[in-house]
């Protein structure tokens, strides 16, 4: 069980993942993951992977007239071979060298979000994101950006459909694939049900908020927070790498 003081700044960390992710469509595990790693490495990315499942699945509910599947299939078989990679770099990485993987991928999901790179939508870039999400989800819970991206075009009702079916689909998947690993411990399941509250707080002070809320001035706020913990993770890395 985390200390007390974990416990508290891990809440808040993820009751402000999950707002940004009630707000905006997307956000928990890129504001989340980073800054729980630097507080406690154990709680990326198990705990992080079972509460995104959570919020996917509250979010689903509410937009699920929405939702058009035809063509997650690709991207979730995608899911597949790419969360076995993820896997493997989890069990053979050290710990700086996952530290650089997770800051560098949100420092790549940042900056091209900024940029507002767009691929069109086949069966091949969804199979690829799928690929590329496997990686960065089991590696740093963090599968959502190749997604993401991918449907930066969708209106945004069918924007968060899509994306919620897929991480309670891909979340299951992740799940399978690290409890097969040996990944998954009890400690694991005790810290995701501790910070649940969070998630289902931050979910609910998003839906009275959304009316009243600049959307545009909460991404580029956390486009701002993920940056600078991204900067961190890398250096504190780089500074245990060179010890």
């Amino acid at each position: 069980m985390p200390e007390v003081h974990t416990l508290f700044f891990a809440l808040l960390i993820v009751y402000c993942g999950a707002l940004t992710q009630g707000l905006i469509g997307f956000g928990l595990a890129i504001v989340a993951s980073p800054l729980l790693y630097l507080i406690d490495p154990t709680m990326v990315p198990v705990p992080v992977i079972f509460m995104g499942f959570t919020i996917a699945c509250l979010t689903l509910l509410k937009s699920k007239q929405h939702l058009e599947f035809k063509g997650l299939t690709f991207a979730l078989l995608g899911r597949i071979p790419g969360g076995i990679l993820g896997t493997f770099l989890l069990l053979m990485a050290p710990k700086p060298i996952l530290g650089l993987i997770i800051g560098s991928i949100v420092a790549l999901a940042v900056g091209l979000n900024k940029l507002k790179f767009h691929c069109p939508i086949n069966r091949f870039s969804l199979f690829i994101a799928g690929v590329l999400s496997g990686i960065f989800g089991n590696v740093a819970a963090i599968g959502g950006p190749p997604m993401a991206l991918l449907f930066a075009n969708k209106e945004a009702n069918q924007f968060r459909a899509a994306l919620s079916a897929f991480f309670i689909f891909s979340s299951l998947i992740s799940i399978v694939i690290l409890g097969i690993a040996g990944l998954i411990t009890f400690h694991h399941l005790i810290t995701a049900l501790l910070l649940l509250p969070a998630v289902l707080l931050g979910h609910l002070t998003a839906k009275k908020l959304a009316k009243h809320t600049n959307k545009n001035t909460i991404r580029t706020a956390t486009h701002i927070l993920c940056t600078v913990s991204a900067l961190i993770i890398i250096i504190e890395s780089l500074i245990e790498l060179n010890r």
